[in-house]
């Protein structure tokens, strides 16, 4: 059975540029609705969410580790630090975690 990838490309092409010129085009006045505005406000960052956090877990050994480097770190920006101190800490720990299992 031979699958056309063209088609798929074709198709896939269609599909993100209707999701982005719909709106577009169909939405002409401000949208006065509380609610969807809301929902449309935090669309990204859900996406963005749902994209990283399983990530986080995944990218290392165990998921011990990156689920203890994905609390440090928000408890951490949570606290005020900034991206770097987060960053370098969630590392850190990671790096202590996998070392540390790895010896046991």
């Amino acid at each position: 059975m031979r699958h056309n990838i063209w088609l798929y490309i074709a198709v896939m092409a269609v599909v993100c540029y209707a999701i982005r010129v719909l709106p577009l085009t169909l939405l002409r006045r401000r949208i006065q609705n509380r609610f969807l505005r809301s929902f449309l406000y935090y669309v990204p960052y859900v996406t963005l969410s749902v994209m990283t956090f399983p990530s986080i877990i995944e990218a290392t050994r165990s998921p011990v580790a990156g689920g203890a480097a994905l609390g440090l770190g928000v408890l951490l920006a949570w606290m005020g630090a900034g991206l770097f101190p987060v960053a370098v800490s969630c590392c850190a720990i990671v790096f202590a975690l996998e070392w540390f299992l790895a010896a046991a």
